[in-house]
């Protein structure tokens, strides 16, 4: 079946596929962004990440399957920790979206509470030093939401 558009529907079927063009293109430039603002937090973890395991990598007893420190090509796949962060909608936080900060230990040991807690305060102490060097501009916080630290404040991502 073929059905005629009049020289309206021609113009609205064209600015409906002109649009979608666009939406894409948009979608590509923001995740272009995303990727982007993601890298440099994690240029910052890996630093944390180094930090820590000099200080308290020989603390615990390493996971058994766990790679030693510096044995995979990726921070988050060897040593004693996995520094990184999700990305939150904030739901029932006080503080709206943001990234939840989270410190993982590879290890069967326990940690006792009072360490991790110190750890997970100097990890916040390092991304309030670090985090406005790599976004300038950007007025990001760290605090304490509940029982995890978050990053939150001017998460936009225009110019980064």
């Amino acid at each position: 079946m073929i059905t005629l558009l009049e020289h309206g529907q021609i113009e609205q079927v064209f600015n409906m596929a002109y649009d979608e063009s666009q939406l894409r293109n948009r979608d590509k430039m923001r995740s272009a962004r995303l990727e982007k603002w993601e890298g440099r937090l994690k240029e910052i973890f890996n630093r944390i990440d180094d930090y820590l395991e000099e200080k308290y990598g020989h603390l615990y007893r390493l996971h058994p399957v766990r790679p030693h420190r510096g044995a995979t090509s990726s921070k988050e796949h060897d040593g004693l920790f996995n520094v990184g962060s999700s990305f939150s909608a904030g739901f029932g936080s006080e503080y709206g979206p943001g990234y939840v900060v989270e410190v993982r230990f590879a290890t069967l040991s326990k940690v006792p509470r009072q360490i991790r807690e110190q750890i997970e305060e100097e990890v916040a102490q390092i991304l309030r030093k670090e985090l406005p060097g790599h976004f300038p501009g950007k007025k990001l916080k760290v605090v304490r939401d509940g029982r995890v630290y978050k990053i939150y404040g001017d998460l936009s991502l225009g110019k980064l």
